[in-house]
């Protein structure tokens, strides 16, 4: 294999990562990112997003070596815990039992990754590097500086991690028959914050994520090692109830009581969160093709940024590392046959995880208080423990296997239809267990 300057365009979770996975295959890696370095910022738990880790993605931190350095600070969230507008609570368990999501401070994460990618000697890293184009015959990468000045670059290859709004991909924009997509939701978020107690400890039941479905917005939480909840408002821009008409504090203060009761006991800090911290924009990116020739190949959210209802965005970024490394090894470094065919195989799975993310969307914010919508989940569980070869979840499919997502759909799609058929039943809430509506399923999955 001969060994190549790569310059990584962006220096977040994927890029840091591909920067590990490449550097062990002993090229030259820069890595190029316009924010400053990340691993002198003050980033405080509960200040920054939060993400759901999950199998894709443990895989991938496996494969770069750091997957043990992670479990120190992820947190186990073996189910969903519903807050409904009384406060009662009801649990459901994300798999079968003892398998979880875990939740991991997105800036914590990609301090470590940064950290590890440096320890190399083939791996330099370059802050406040604004990439402004790319000449896409010449491979020759401009940048500035925070001073201004510009900077020539010309790697053998180019790996453009530089997130949903690309400057890579904007001139790859402009080449013939190139495709792009993009698609807002007419919901926003805002990060809140639930402190931890005097002591140090948890508010609420630290190994779940919270949800409080409001059908057509919800609130989230995700635990800290700090005893701290990171909350995610989803909430409609405009509307009556919306970011734009909650414009007082009174009207917030109102708003939470009202509809999220609980959760407003555990919120000190509410109002300043509220009107501090910004309301941000939640976009789908879809594009195609991710490869320029053999040089230029798009990861992550470059090519497939997603809507974060399955928390499979970070997973799906590090799968690509993943497929891109066993497509390395298969064609023993053979540039010419691992980009193309990266290109090509990845984009199923993208366009299938970002329709799931979509359609999770209206399920954790309504169906999960929906009691049909439980039962239904209910009988697909016990499917699962009593059929595991014929019936995996949907979510299971997803989050606790490494099944291609455009199979997990297509598979999902079917499930669904059977399970429409299953629940039209008139008995099926006093037969949901029995081995009789187990057996239709199965019937039903042959014919």
């Amino acid at each position: 294999m001969n060994m190549e300057k790569i310059a990584i365009i962006g220096a977040g979770l994927v890029g840091s990562l591909q920067a590990i996975i490449m550097a062990k295959k002993g090229h030259q890696v820069e890595v190029y990112e316009r924010r400053e370095d990340i691993r002198s910022a003050n980033i405080s738990a509960g200040r920054s997003i939060n993400l759901a880790l999950s199998n894709r993605g443990w895989k991938a931190l496996e494969l770069a070596g750091i997957n043990e350095e992670v479990e120190k600070e992820a947190i186990p969230m073996y189910a969903r815990k519903i807050h409904d507008e009384e406060g009662n609570l009801t649990d459901q368990a994300y798999g079968l039992e003892g398998e979880a999501i875990f939740s991991v401070s997105r800036g914590g994460l990609n301090q470590l990754l940064i950290r590890e990618a440096d320890k190399f000697d083939n791996v330099h890293f370059h802050f406040e590097m604004k990439c402004e184009d790319v000449d896409l015959k010449s491979n020759e990468l401009l940048f500035t500086d925070k001073d201004g000045k510009e900077h020539h670059v010309k790697p053998d290859r180019i790996i453009a991690t530089d997130g949903a709004f690309s400057a890579v991909r904007a001139r790859m924009q402009r080449t013939d028959r190139f495709n792009y997509n993009q698609m807002y939701l007419e919901h926003g978020y805002k990060e809140l914050t639930i402190p931890p107690t005097e002591d140090g400890g948890f508010r609420i039941d630290k190994n779940f994520l919270h949800i409080w479905p409001r059908g057509s917005y919800m609130l989230i939480a995700l635990p800290n090692a700090d005893g701290s909840f990171t909350c995610t408002l989803f909430f409609p821009f405009e509307g009556e109830y919306s970011f734009e008409s909650l414009d007082s504090k009174d009207k917030v203060v109102d708003f939470f009581k009202k509809i999220f009761p609980d959760a407003y006991d555990l919120m000190p800090t509410l109002e300043e969160d509220y009107f501090e911290n910004p309301t941000s924009s939640l976009v789908t990116v879809r594009c195609h093709p991710w490869n320029y020739s053999d040089r230029i190949i798009m990861m992550g959210d470059a090519s497939h940024a997603i809507v974060p209802f399955y928390g499979q965005g970070m997973n799906s970024g590090f799968e690509d590392c993943t497929v891109f490394n066993e497509l390395y090894e298969k064609h023993q470094g053979d540039w010419s046959k691992v980009i193309p065919e990266f290109s090509k195989k990845r984009k199923a799975d993208a366009d299938a995880i970002a329709d799931l993310a979509l359609n999770n969307f209206i399920e954790m914010r309504d169906k999960v208080a929906d009691p049909s919508f439980l039962l239904r989940k209910k009988i697909e569980k016990r499917m699962f423990e009593e059929y595991p070869n014929d019936w995996m979840p949907l979510y299971s499919q997803v989050t606790f296997s490494h099944i291609p997502y455009s199979q997990a759909l297509a598979a999902g799609v079917r499930q669904a239809k059977i399970m429409d058929r299953v629940m039209s039943r008139g008995d099926i809430e006093e037969k949901w267990d029995s081995q009789e509506v187990r057996d239709q399923i199965i019937a039903l999955l042959k014919s």
